[in-house]
Parts: structure tokens; C-alpha cells; sequence
């Protein structure tokens, strides 16, 4: 089957194309080419292109049965927001546009977590979109490129949502996320942990749950991807017991966090550079919610490793790369 991914040096696309790669004709949408080439398997085609331009999606989905659209600026600040909608709005829009012109016959929409509805410490499922804008651009940008590909779904085209928790894993790169996190933690680069936590999900992992659901799943239907919640401070003992680190550090006070955060964004409209930590960062740890993934391992079959079996393989793929 010909097959294009896009977004394809992400953590999600990355782990998607080499999964498909052995059995299948995948194209890989990509806007550089030589760093692509560093990350993506030798088997998969390089195609030039972004999904902010409409030509090159026009070329590169042609002849095309299947389409994961993984693309995305997951970015929880930027200093012009407009990227936001041109990139994870008309971006999407671009694609299931290009799809629906050249009669693909499916596409994989690779969504987030942030789009339900649950309230702190609770437990959620697929069951409800919040209706309600969320509190960063990301967030928004998200909810608006999923009620859009909702609407190219009720005119007739055959679309899967997935919604991945968080993500970590051997990947094209440490940063951003946890990847990130565990290396810095075991460089002793962290001085004080944040509190709150969030769901993970290992990237293989979450690649696997995407092609299952392009192949069993219904059109219209929803898949979240979540092994487990965890906070910072049991990432950390986990991490510890994987490679001992000098200590854990001690868990930021929420009164500072919050006036940190503040604080960090105000500098950051001056200078340009992103804050240390985003206020939509801390809202999200914060948040506390249990993302539930039974739908996706009862209708697909779908199953996660476990967090030290996860954080064991991505420390060795650190080490490996040379970032510990």
C-alpha cells in the first residue's frame, strides 16, 4: 500500500514510518531533506513539502491509499501565535483538502488528549469534546483542526482520530517533552521538580495504536493513547532506580511555579525566547486528569509497555546518541 506521513521526523510521524516501512510504500513529507535523511529509514521515499503549502501536499499525496496526518507545532508558546493557526489549522485543513482531491481512502488524524472534557483528578474517556476554548493557542488550535477534520468527516470522508498522551521514547530528537526531562534530570540539570505530572505513552507504542486503528477502526471513531498517569516525582524514582542520579530534587512550591510562570512569559514578550516554564505547561500538570485508553486496547487490541520497560529503552537511546 502507498502511504504518506506527515510530519515525519516527530516523535508520532518518526515512529509511524518505520513501523510501516517493512510492508508497506511510504512517503514521508518532510521540509528538510538532509536532516530527514539522518532520521528516517533508508526504505521510506523522502517528499519535499509542508502542509502550510497546498502544492506540495497536492504531489505528494498523489496515488496515495492512505494518509497519517501527524504534523503538528506542539509547542505550548510562541512569541507570534499566528503559527499556530497557520500550521496546526489551515495545516490540517491543507491535507484532508489534498486527501479528499486525490480519493484517499483514509485518513489517520493524529489529535490531542486536550480536546476532551474531564475535571482535575479525574478519569476520561473518549466520550466528551470540551466545547469550551482551552487556555493556551496550542490547545486552541488543536480544538479548532479537530471540529474541522469532524466536519470533512460528516461530508463523507473517512477519518480516524488518535490522542496521544505523552510522549517519550527513541526518537529523532530529546526535546520537547519527557525525553527532554529524563535526560536533563540525570545531567543534574534540574533543580527543583514541578508539581503536578501528566499520562505518558511510549512512541512505538502510540505509532502501533495509529496503524491499528487505520486498519480496524471505524470512520469517525477516537482512540485514546495513554499508558499511565504519572507525577514528576514518580517519573524521577523511576528514572533513579533505571540510572541513580545524586538525588531527586524537591518539588517546586505551587505559589512559586505559578508567580514563576507569570514572571517567565512577561520576559519572554520582550525578549522573543520561549519561558522556562509556560503557564499552559503548568495549567497542563496541573491538571491531573486520567486519560482511559480501554477503547483503543478493547476495539484494537492495543497494548503499552510499561513505564520502566519505556524509560529503560529511551535511556539507552540516549546514551547511545551521546545526550548523557
Amino acid at each position: 500500500m502507498k502511504i504518506l506521513v506527515t510530519g515525519a521526523t516527530g516523535m508520532v510521524g518518526a515512529a509511524i514510518v518505520n513501523r510501516l516501512v517493512e510492508q508497506h510504500e511510504v512517503h514521508a513529507l518532510v521540509r528538510n531533506e538532509s536532516r530527514a535523511r539522518s532520521v528516517l529509514p533508508a526504505q521510506c521515499r523522502l517528499v519535499p513539502g509542508d502542509v502550510t503549502d497546498p502544492s506540495s501536499l497536492e504531489a505528494a499525496v498523489n496515488g496515495c491509499e492512505l494518509v497519517f496526518h501527524a504534523a503538528g507545532l506542539p509547542e505550548q508558546w510562541l512569541k507570534d501565535v499566528s503559527v499556530f493557526e497557520k500550521v496546526n489549522v489551515q495545516g490540517t485543513r491543507n491535507v484532508l483538502e489534498a486527501a479528499k482531491k486525490a480519493g484517499v481512502r483514509r485518513v489517520v488524524y493524529t489529535s490531542t488528549i486536550d480536546v476532551f472534557q474531564a475535571d482535575v483528578h479525574q478519569s476520561y474517556n473518549e466520550s466528551i469534546i470540551d466545547p469550551a476554548p482551552k487556555g493556551t493557542h496550542y490547545e486552541r488550535s488543536k480544538q479548532k483542526a479537530d471540529r474541522l477534520a469532524v466536519s470533512y468527516l460528516e461530508n463523507g470522508m473517512d477519518i480516524v482520530f488518535l490522542h496521544p498522551a505523552g510522549l517519550y521514547g527513541p526518537g529523532p530528537s530529546t526535546s520537547p517533552g519527557i525525553n527532554d526531562f529524563v535526560a536533563d534530570l540525570i545531567r543534574g540539570k534540574i533543580p527543583m521538580l514541578l508539581p503536578g505530572g501528566f499520562p505518558v505513552v511510549f512512541a512505538d507504542d502510540c505509532a502501533q495504536g495509529h496503524i491499528m486503528a487505520a486498519m480496524k477502526a471505524k470512520a469517525g471513531d477516537r482512540f485514546i493513547l495513554s499508558d499511565a498517569y504519572y507525577s514528576l516525582v514518580e517519573l524521577a524514582g523511576i528514572v533513579h532506580r533505571l540510572h541513580p542520579i545524586k538525588k531527586i530534587p524537591p518539588v517546586m512550591p505551587l505559589w512559586f511555579a505559578r508567580a514563576f510562570a507569570v514572571a517567565g512569559e512577561a520576559v519572554s514578550s520582550i525578549t522573543g525566547r520561549p519561558p522556562l516554564l509556560p503557564r499552559g505547561q503548568l495549567t497542563f500538570l496541573l491538571w491531573q486528569a486520567r486519560p482511559n485508553s480501554d477503547h483503543a486496547r478493547d476495539v484494537l487490541g492495543w497494548t503499552s509497555v510499561g513505564i520502566e520497560e519505556g524509560l529503560s529503552r529511551t535511556i539507552a537511546h540516549l546514551k547511545e546518541k551521546g545526550l548523557l
